[in-house]
């Protein structure tokens, strides 16, 4: 997989948000895919097989919730990891997560050491380096 460390399916509606991310994690040596709403993202799930996902919340057609939601209920992409990035942290928020099966929350706006730290976990990667 020549020096990738896993790839990531980055889904936001808003460009800056979603180059702000690609970037930060390409330059850690992931490999990126984009997708700019929820039905995007489940088209190139499936196709892109991502280690894992990062999934906007507030986004048109269909949010990151009901995205989320469709990935777990898919046995295709029921194992992909998904780590929602809101402006909602809220608890109701958190526990809406955890109900559908996500696997990490960050708040928006977030340090983008944060990001890649926890994307680095969730694809099962040790930290720094």
């Amino acid at each position: 997989m020549d020096d990738v460390l896993a790839r990531v399916l980055v889904v936001d509606d808003n460009e800056v948000i979603r180059q702000l991310i690609s970037v930060n994690l390409q330059l850690e040596g992931f490999e990126v895919h984009t997708a700019v709403d929820g039905e995007d993202c489940l088209e190139q799930a499936a196709e892109v097989r991502p280690d894992v996902i990062t999934l906007d919340v507030m986004m048109p057609r269909l949010d990151g919730w009901v995205t989320a939601s469709r990935l777990r209920e898919s046995e295709e992409t029921q194992d992909m990891k998904v780590l929602l990035i809101t402006a909602r942290a809220q608890g109701d928020d958190v526990k809406r997560g955890q109900q559908i099966g996500v696997d990490g929350y960050l708040t928006k706006p977030f340090e983008p050491t944060e990001l890649v730290r926890i994307v680095r976990d969730l694809a099962g990667l040790p930290q720094g380096g």
